[in-house]
């Protein structure tokens, strides 16, 4: 395998907060800069360093949430400032576009990674077309033009369940190991996530059972029987939170003394069915392994960002992968969903994860049919 492009030096991120909770004041940049920031300290690198911003976003409704960060961090007005919408695949595609930067030789160091405050997301409204017609609201923008299906993510993980013969049963014991897996180690993610509005924990992982996760109301029932149902606990929540990682180049290394940790050892982003949008985390994933030469069994850790727990589970059959190594201190399902930041937040995970020469991957899955992936290995 080639040389990296990228080292990874730092990687932070907030608590992932539910909409609502302690972020609910706060605006995605508002959440990132002391992200940022304290990356920026545990460096001891100066904000002139820094060349670029580079941040997923997917409910600002526009304008440029990186620029935003930027200088609400502290960085230099000069820094170039990227915002990056490929919905929940945003904050690892962020990260991607960064390593494009370093490879071109636009940049040699750059923040890069995502933020999403859906609390504060603006209210959407369609123009009206004629006069004297008001306007109306609506919660989604289409991702796929007429006459092309555009299933909502819930309806279609919906389907996804009944057609694979997926149970609620087998959802619900998967969401339940990952708020356990997420509950366990809470002390050991205090370094990998710098405290915001007082919030230095994950709000969300609960302790549950079976008995009483069937108790939960169903949300997508397209039987009668509910056999195949999918339940609250099998949907990650919507949350608020940031991610960030700096990358550099070997020379930026040298220069600023910056030890790398980790190696970004490529990528891939792809559009697959629109009609079964989850399923493209897997196709990135499975076109990343095959253009890098590896198998799924020489990966130490996978993160996936679960979004419904019958996705977890059919990513998991699709690699053929142990489940014990993927999501090993709990996934999305646990943590919550702010979208533009949901991918950012797992690499966060991943790298927190590996140690010595490890090698792991990261995916995530968007609406509209998008996947992305990336490989990373620890130094």
């Amino acid at each position: 395998m080639a040389a990296p492009h990228a080292l990874i030096t730092a990687w932070a991120r907030s608590a992932v907060a539910p909409v609502g909770g302690a972020f609910k004041q706060l605006q995605a940049h508002e959440i990132g800069a002391p992200v940022l920031q304290a990356l920026l300290a545990r460096l001891n690198l100066p904000p002139e360093a820094i060349d670029a911003v580079v941040l997923g976003n997917a409910l600002g409704a526009g304008g440029n949430p990186a620029r935003l960060l930027a200088l609400a961090a502290g960085l230099p007005e000069r820094r170039a400032a990227l915002s990056i919408d490929t919905q929940c695949c945003a904050g690892l595609d962020a990260v991607s576009v960064a390593v494009g930067l370093l490879a071109s030789g636009q940049a040699s160091v750059v923040i890069a990674g995502g933020a999403e405050a859906w609390s504060r997301a603006p209210l959407r409204m369609h123009r009206p077309q004629t006069p004297g017609e008001p306007p109306v609201a609506y919660e989604r923008p289409r991702f796929t033009p007429e006459p092309l299906e555009d299933p909502d993510m819930l309806e279609a993980a919906g389907v996804y369940a009944q057609h694979q013969a997926i149970t609620r049963v087998a959802q619900d014991t998967y969401a339940l190991q990952s708020h356990g897996r997420a509950l366990d180690p809470l002390a050991r993610m205090a370094a990998e996530i710098v405290p915001v509005a007082g919030l230095a924990r994950d709000a969300y992982p609960r302790q549950l059972d079976l008995q009483r996760a069937a108790r939960l109301p169903a949300v997508v029932l397209l039987s009668p029987d509910s056999l195949h149902a999918i339940s609250t606990l099998g949907i990650s929540p919507k949350a608020d939170g940031a991610a960030l990682v700096v990358l550099a180049t070997a020379a930026a290394c040298e220069r600023w003394k910056l030890q790398p940790r980790a190696a970004w050892l490529g990528n891939l982003s792809v559009g697959a069915d629109p009609s079964m949008p989850l399923r493209a985390a897997a196709v990135a994933a499975q076109g990343l392994l095959e253009r890098s030469g590896l198998q799924a069994d020489q990966l130490d850790a996978v993160e996936l960002h679960d979004a419904f727990a019958v996705q977890g589970l059919s990513f998991i059959h699709e690699l053929g992968l142990e489940a014990s190594r993927v999501n090993r201190q709990g996934g999305g399902l646990a943590r919550g969903h702010p979208i533009g930041a949901s991918g950012a937040i797992a690499l966060v995970r991943l790298l927190s994860e590996l140690s010595g020469r490890q090698r792991g991957l990261v995916s995530v899955a968007g609406a509209g049919g998008l996947g992305a992936a990336a490989l990373v290995e620890a130094q």
